[in-house]
């Protein structure tokens, strides 16, 4: 290995030549190319706002946090970035930048990375980070009980060797692709309390906030982190993470200042807010991940790909974006959002609403009228969303039985492969390096995923994606392109829009982001007078 990488000195070309490729051209998920629409905000009141350190930050989310879910991107992410570092994160130029990690360097065949890691970072119980916690890290990861769906890219990693408390060399089975999106996605905890982590009585992490209380289906606090190796961060004396599951109280807590920030905001319900001054409203590009349709393929009548193409056909995706996502959102039958490198016209517009062709497909498949479960999460938006898809079967033969059920229930069912024939969720990965969906996404994860479908020839082009240094190649290309042509032909998992991620924040709230992965980080985050 030569000099190690130090960012952002080098050039993208030169990261991708020393194996970076597969981070080079990743799409943020929320938090990059943000489209800011500040029309309801003018100018003069921007410049007139004074910064000022101090404050609570209120953060409304509709969903509570799931302590056993803490090492997975569950439905609740913003918990993990506050409490807890990672070893890189992207920069807008969607290059890798430093956080635990101060500098790396690639090996030329892609088969290990060494690390320089920060000399001045203590956890929050006052014990020094060092090299340790980095393995301790990865090998949480390839924990079966952590539920990581990144855990087959840390499982790559067959060895450590250190240098001293503060530089180690990863070792991996073959080239990881997706390097980076590991070292974003992996919050690195205290080893001493993660069983209490997991348990959600104790989060010890060497982040920006220390964790204070939790009620559960309530709240959680957390206060300023002092001794904080970012210099003069945060800026907030705390924040309170408010849960609250209905919309309309959501909203609510939002227009009477009980909570200042939220990313939770129904579509519908942006539009309301879009002309009172008090609001500041970011929609970012690169979306919120894809709601879909996932099927046991082990169930009765959708085993037959032709009934699961007959679902693809019968939904009305133009109506579903109006309807439930509120216009905020655009129609897909396929999981990449258009800043992927696997992204097509073509593959994105492959099913349309065609009730004819849906019902054709039944007939073939020897079938007239049947009658599946549907399962999907017991909030209001998510009921609404089940009953505009349940609609659309209905027309053309396919009835179903909704079976709502509690989101941290939907999750475990989703890992456990549980779920009954069908089912209606969102899923995220789709904006990172291709093969990270395809290996680490539970619906889509090609060894082990939640419709119980296999394919060798699946299995074959995923895996020749993931064991690869680059992501921009012809050659690449086109691997992800006969990844998506199975996705289209299988049907196991029937995408139908990819969401726009809308951002709803009180005038006074600056300085929010979130990583790729839906980690909240305000670092730089402040409440002006």
């Amino acid at each position: 290995m030569t000099a190690l990488i130090r960012p952002p000195a080098p050039s993208r070309r030169a990261l991708l030549r020393a194996g970076l490729a597969g981070a080079g051209l990743l799409t943020l998920a929320a938090c990059r190319s943000a489209v800011d629409e500040v029309a309801n905000t003018s100018a003069t009141a921007e410049s007139s706002d004074t910064p000022r350190k101090g404050g609570v930050l209120s953060v409304a989310t509709g969903v509570d946090f799931t302590p056993s879910l803490l090492f997975a991107q569950s439905a609740n992410t913003l918990v993990q970035r506050l409490v807890f570092n990672t070893l890189t994160r992207y920069d807008d130029r969607l290059r890798p930048q430093p956080e635990l990690a101060t500098a790396w360097e690639v090996a030329p065949d892609g088969t290990g990375v060494t690390l320089k890691l920060r000399e001045d970072v203590l956890f929050h119980s006052g014990r020094r980070f060092t090299a340790d916690d980095v393995v301790f890290a990865v090998k949480n990861l390839q924990n079966p009980a952590r539920s990581a769906q990144l855990r087959s890219t840390a499982a790559a990693v067959t060895d450590f060797r250190k240098n001293g408390d503060f530089e180690l060399t990863l070792l991996f089975a073959h080239p990881v692709s997706n390097l980076f999106d590991l070292f974003e996605f992996m919050i690195v905890p205290d080893s001493d309390s993660v069983e209490d982590a997991v348990a959600g009585t104790r989060l010890i992490g060497t982040g920006p906030f220390t964790f204070t209380d939790r009620k559960p289906g309530s709240s959680l606090t957390f206060t300023r982190n002092d001794r904080y190796w970012n210099p003069g961060r945060p800026y907030l004396d705390g924040v309170e993470i408010r849960i609250v599951p209905q919309a309309e109280s959501l909203l609510s807590s939002l227009r009477t200042g009980q909570t200042h920030l939220s990313y939770n905001v129904r579509g519908k319900d942006v539009a309301t807010l879009r002309s009172d001054p008090q609001f500041r409203i970011k929609q970012y590009d690169t979306g919120a991940g894809a709601y879909y349709i996932g099927v046991n393929v082990t169930a009765e009548h959708v085993g037959d790909k032709r009934v699961r193409q007959a679902i693809a056909w019968a939904v009305d995706r133009e109506r579903f974006v109006q309807q439930a996502l509120g216009g905020y959102g655009s129609v897909s039958s396929v999981p990449w959002p258009k800043s992927s490198p696997a992204f097509t016209e073509a593959g994105a517009g492959h099913y349309r609403h065609d009730p004819e062709k849906a019902r054709a497909l039944l007939k073939e498949a020897g079938l007239d009228r049947i009658t599946l479960p549907f399962a999907h999460s017991n909030d209001p938006g998510a009921t609404a969303t089940a009953q505009i898809l349940q609609y659309d079967l209905q027309q053309v033969g396919i009835d179903t039985v909704l079976q709502p059920t509690d989101s941290p229930t939907m999750q475990k069912q989703l890992i456990s492969q549980s779920m009954p024939a069908l089912w209606t969720l969102s899923h995220g990965f789709a904006q990172l390096h291709p093969a990270t969906l395809a290996v680490s996404a539970y619906p889509f994860n090609e060894a082990r995923n939640s419709s119980h479908f296999t394919s060798p020839a699946y299995t074959d082009v995923v895996q020749r994606a993931w064991n690869r240094g680059d992501s921009d190649s012809p050659e690449a290309k086109a691997l992800y392109q006969q990844i998506t042509d199975v996705l289209l032909d299988e049907e196991f998992v029937i995408d139908l829009a990819i969401a726009g991620l809308v951002e709803v924040a009180g005038r006074k709230v600056q300085g929010a982001t979130l990583n790729k992965f839906g980690y909240l980080n305000l670092d730089d985050a402040r409440l002006t007078a």
